[in-house]
């Protein structure tokens, strides 16, 4: 077990191993600031990006106001002259170093073997702009940003509730990323929100590189599974209900993301747009999203396995088949098409914005026509691509998006390689995948897996607010009732 390193009584020597251990002699942005007051001699050291210049300065207005302390002169530091800002006092080295590379100002006192934290941190942060993935035509324009102050505030002021907890937790042994696990604690399951903690606090690494994500490996190492078992979201009022519903969220500091804790298949097929609308219309919105998620995963591995088998349909369904001769085979052109897609879909994410229009005309409009023309592929193959892209796009959840793109190629590499039989036995492993799926001991698959009437009914036409007076009982909420 590592050794605990503390201050001491010696000024100098705290204000050395500071400086030693901080590097203030190579970094430009560490401040080491020295004064004195009357006959005590005093230190701070803080990130020059992160202090608040205004909070700073005021504080060292009110030191160099002091005439002169004999007794007590940390308890008058604290009480009397910084009482503008959070402090707290260490004599942790470790602690202190950590909490000066987190953005708070540290305050050394000649004579004592502590250091003052005066928290007068402010990160850079952008405006919370509406997320580009989670669009709504109604409703809030917010939406999280990279600072974990900001998105606990944005929160917060949707969920005026005492019981609303938010712990703190760091994880990475050099990067110390602040994570916070945010709950309603009167709602949650208090077993949700332990076993999270647990599996933070077992993560062992340098640092979360990838933010969020990152963190998401080391809670559920299982990687086979092409599902996501997590829900992402940007946006506050969503985090917000699901956390009314019992749910438990995780906020990395750097990530605009927020994580929601357990959730299901069809988590993944909800979005806000439903919620702002009448409930009929909202039902509406959602049985064309899942049409729409539907036709994206089996219309074009559907149509290629007719095309090919056209004895497996009805003679009505002759139409659907290729017209023109072709030289290059229908599997080949199908899977160029796909790869294409994916192709057109990243150059989309590097391309500048004032461009992007641009690419998308020249590799929807100029690009299909020439391959038509040419011979590269038939007309079928472009119209049938083109609709499961514009269905996919229709998935609210870009995790479940991703995942639904790699299900249609496995189901159209199936069918290509072992017809009918194989697309039966791809669909029947995936489905089997659904079901054997869990978040947290939660079913994938629930309400249908196992079956829960009341929850099924309110997911298939969605039930207006004044008649949803239970919660979802899959998360096991303390408070069952939503109002009485």
């Amino acid at each position: 077990m590592k050794r605990k390193r503390t201050l001491s009584n010696d000024f100098e020597q705290n204000v050395e191993t500071l400086s030693k251990e901080l590097r203030v002699d190579k970094n430009f942005d560490l401040v080491q600031h020295n004064f004195q007051i009357g006959d005590i001699k005093l230190c701070m050291f803080l990130v020059d990006g992160f202090g608040n210049d205004l909070a700073i300065i005021h504080t060292l207005e009110n030191l160099s106001r002091i005439d002169n302390i004999k007794d007590n002169v940390m308890a008058h530091l604290e009480h009397r002259f910084i009482p503008q800002s959070e402090i707290e006092r260490s004599n942790d080295l470790d602690e202190i170093l950590t909490n000066i590379l987190a953005g708070q100002s540290a305050l050394l006192v000649e004579g004592y073997d502590e250091a003052l934290m005066i928290d007068a941190r402010e990160y850079p942060v952008r405006s919370p702009e509406e997320p580009d993935l989670e669009r709504v035509v109604r409703g809030p324009r917010d939406g999280f940003v990279e600072t974990l102050v900001f998105n606990s505030a944005l929160i917060r002021r949707r969920l005026r509730d005492p019981s609303l907890i938010m712990e703190h937790v760091q994880v990475g042994t050099r990067s110390k990323t602040d994570i916070v696990i945010g709950y309603i604690s009167s709602v949650a399951d208090p077993e949700i929100a332990k076993r999270l903690k647990k599996k933070l606090k077992s993560v062992n690494i340098d640092g979360l590189t990838m933010g969020e994500k990152t963190l998401e490996e080391f809670l559920f190492k299982e990687s086979l599974s092409p599902y996501p078992r997590v829900r992402y979201t940007e946006r506050p009022d969503t985090a917000a209900t699901h956390m009314l519903e019992g749910h438990v969220i995780i906020i990395t500091d750097g990530s605009p993301s927020v994580m929601i804790f357990p959730t299901t298949y069809w988590h993944h097929m909800q979005h806000a747009e439903e919620y702002r609308q009448e409930p009929i219309v909202g039902a509406f919105l959602r049985w064309v999203r899942i049409i729409a998620v539907f036709f994206s995963i089996f219309l074009l591995p559907g149509w290629f396995l007719l095309e090919e088998y056209a004895a497996l349909g009805p003679t009505a369904w002759d139409f659907i088949g290729v017209s023109d001769d072709f030289t290059i085979p229908i599997f080949v052109q199908v899977l160029i098409a796909e790869f294409g897609l994916e192709v057109l879909r990243m150059a989309a994410i590097h391309t500048p914005n004032a461009l992007a229009t641009a690419l998308g005309l020249v590799a929807a409009i100029l690009i299909s026509e020439i391959a038509i023309e040419v011979g590269v592929f038939t007309g079928e193959v472009v119209l049938y691509t083109a609709v499961v892209a514009m269905a996919g796009y229709a998935t609210p959840s870009y995790e479940m998006g991703l995942c639904n793109r790699i299900i249609r190629l496995v189901l159209v590499f199936s069918v290509g390689f072992f017809g009918p039989i194989g697309f039966m036995i791809a669909c029947m492993f995936f489905l089997i995948t659904l079901v054997k799926t869990k978040t947290l001991n939660t079913p994938y698959m629930w309400p249908f897996l196992p079956f829960n009437a009341r929850a099924a009914v309110d997911f298939l036409f969605r039930i207006p607010q004044p008649y949803k007076n239970n919660r979802p009982s899959i998360v096991n909420p303390m408070d069952k009732k939503r109002q009485s």
